[in-house]
């Protein structure tokens, strides 16, 4: 299998492949062979979800060919598609194993060791918050519970400000969000934030008329669908933390900004935002992402894949081309676990795969053991050890 064999094969699954991409699939799939050669690549390299095991192969079989000449036809035109959801997948593998149903793809041979569960209290995220008032006292918000002040409401999934038009002074309200939880909070302005797990925001209960409309990402990631600047008498938007300044206009946009992780990733949805750093500024177009490096301050734009990037808000994992540390320090947070692998090997183990966030914990670490990279796993309350 050659260099180009592979990368027409990744950029098909993982839905970049161009026009050249498709020609060469269809080309290289005449010869019988490629198809044990691609069921190999696959079983050593990439993980899809496994609940994706009834689909109807020989169906697929057959429309397959139909499916890529006109998506050949398409990129002509177009120079690049893509196919969202589960597709592209179902239709590639349905091809090159035939009557296999998905789960025959990771059938191996040697025998595993059988996943030990102690004692597993691990759960799925949920709604769930912490907010902090401007005096320090704490109100927890869990999924159910609703809450009504002068200034804002909550039915335990939400909270929603006021817009007091009358207000002079900023005072401040911070939302913690813990691992295992994401809430929404929709800003006095009209401003809806989604925040994700262990992630935490600081805000003005009120917006003052007439001046700049700040918000302090202080740690972790958020969604933000900006309310335009012509509603809010022209005051401009920015989002702030330590590393960089995001100014806007009206927008949507997503800010990654983890306590573990080196760099400050902001991908813009629709609209223009601009990034500063301390050394330099840039602006971002729609499909775009800005990487600030935390160290050196300096800011990289580059082309961004924005289904994958706010796949957490649709109850996704998309994992394209990651590290299994890196897929396992995202499902963490979601599951609020601690991960210790025991083979260190197999921490830059890169993978390929879309997994629900409800699916359970047991379900997403057998779709992984599938692979036949890792042996087995073990649950101990809230502890994984990975073998």
């Amino acid at each position: 299998m050659t260099e180009r064999d592979k990368q027409a094969c990744i950029n098909f699954l993982v839905n970049e492949a161009q026009g050249n991409d498709l020609e060469h699939l269809e080309d290289w799939l005449r010869d019988s062979k490629n198809n044990h050669l691609f069921q190999s690549y696959v079983k050593a390299n990439y993980i899809m979800d496994s609940s994706l095991n009834s689909f109807d192969s020989e169906k697929a079989k057959q429309n397959y060919i139909k499916v890529i000449r006109e998506e050949k036809r398409k990129a002509k035109r177009i120079k690049i598609y893509r196919w969202t959801g589960y597709v592209a997948a179902i239709l590639v593998v349905a091809l090159l194993i035939g009557n296999i149903v998905f789960n025959g793809l990771f059938d191996n041979s040697k025998d595993q060791i059988v996943p030990v569960i102690v004692n597993n209290n691990i759960k799925s995220g949920e709604n769930k918050a912490i907010l902090t008032l401007e005096d320090g006292s704490e109100v927890v918000f869990v999924k159910g519970a609703s809450l009504k002040t002068a200034n804002a409401t909550s039915d335990g999934e939400e909270i929603v400000y006021n817009d007091d038009v009358n207000k002079k002074e900023l005072v401040f309200n911070t939302l913690t969000i813990p691992r295992g939880g994401e809430f929404l909070v929709i800003l006095s302005d009209g401003t809806k934030v989604w925040l994700n797990s262990e992630t935490q925001l600081k805000y003005p209960v009120d917006f003052i008329e007439g001046q700049t409309r700040q918000v302090e990402l202080v740690y972790g990631e958020a969604y933000f669908e900006v309310s335009p600047s012509i509603k809010n008498g022209g005051s401009d938007f920015k989002v702030v933390n330590a590393s960089q300044e995001i100014q806007v206009l009206g927008t949507k946009f997503n800010v990654r900004s983890y306590q573990n992780e080196l760099n400050v990733l902001t991908t813009l949805v629709e609209g223009k935002v601009s990034v500063q750093s301390s050394n330099e500024t840039k602006i971002l177009k729609p499909n775009q992402q800005s990487v600030v490096n935390i160290e050196n301050q300096n800011i990289e734009i580059k082309e961004a894949d924005v289904r994958a990037e706010t796949a957490w808000l649709k109850g996704e994992f998309i994992f394209k081309h990651k590290a299994l540390k890196q897929i396992m320090r995202e499902l963490s947070r979601w599951y609020d676990m601690d991960v210790i692998f025991e083979n260190k090997d197999l921490e830059e183990m890169k993978f390929v795969g879309i997994l629900s966030k409800d699916l359970s914990v047991e379900e997403i670490l057998n779709t992984i053991l599938n692979s036949g990279v890792i042996n087995s796993y073990e649950i101990n309350n809230k502890q994984v050890k990975i073998k």
